[in-house]
């Protein structure tokens, strides 16, 4: 019986590797996902938030453009929700007030980083961040937040329909359960972008020398 991995050998999995200029890109690593007991609670991403606090200090000092995406809608009628909030009415959440739509300490954006609000599940879709990256020379995207299934996976597919490289970080993403997890990461990894390590994204830092 052939496996998954076996059918997409040589043929979905082509390795793209960096180009000359990443960014590391924060993707919604909201307290809603990490607070037991909440609904949107999600033991993968909380997992994922110590490699991601790693790969954001590396990129830091490594002097590269970090941006961080968030989620808010406007209370009462949520009409900037659309059919989203009707589908997931979890996400009306997202409000401002609201400890749960607050950063996550581990990550929280220092005073001079980008925070970009959207109000879907990709980090592009009604925002300025291809346009903010293209203007930055950005040609290589690193991808951590949460959630794999929803939000990076969106971001993964609309940054390489943009024109960017994807890399997105195996240990620093997370989801409510390991199934749709690693499901859309072989996904990606094998039409999207290139799924790698934390230790990996550190190595190529390392290795490029790459300086403020």
């Amino acid at each position: 019986m052939t496996s998954a991995s076996d059918n997409y050998a040589g043929v979905w999995d082509t390795r793209i590797g960096f180009g000359r200029r990443p960014a590391l890109i924060s993707i919604d690593f909201m307290k809603a996902y990490t607070t037991d007991g909440a609904d949107l609670y999600a033991p993968g991403v909380v997992a994922a938030l110590s490699p991601a606090a790693r790969a954001l200090a590396a990129a830091r000092d490594a002097g590269l453009p970090v941006i961080h995406t968030n989620i808010r809608y406007q209370p009462g009628r949520f009409l900037d929700g659309g059919v989203w909030v009707k589908k997931a009415p979890v996400m009306k959440a997202m409000v401002d007030g609201n400890p749960l739509a607050e950063f996550c300490e581990q990550v929280l954006p220092l005073d001079d980083e980008l925070v970009i609000t959207k109000q879907y599940a990709s980090a592009f879709f009604g925002t300025s961040l291809a346009a903010t990256l293209t203007a930055l020379g950005v040609d290589t995207l690193v991808l951590v937040g949460c959630s794999t299934s929803g939000c990076i996976r969106a971001s993964a597919v609309d940054g390489l329909q943009h024109g960017f490289r994807v890399m997105v970080l195996r240990d620093a993403v997370g989801d409510r359960h390991p199934a749709p997890h690693e499901a859309n990461l072989f996904d990606i990894n094998g039409k999207y972008g290139d799924v790698i390590d934390t230790a990996d994204f550190l190595d190529h830092l390392k290795q490029a020398g790459t300086t403020p």
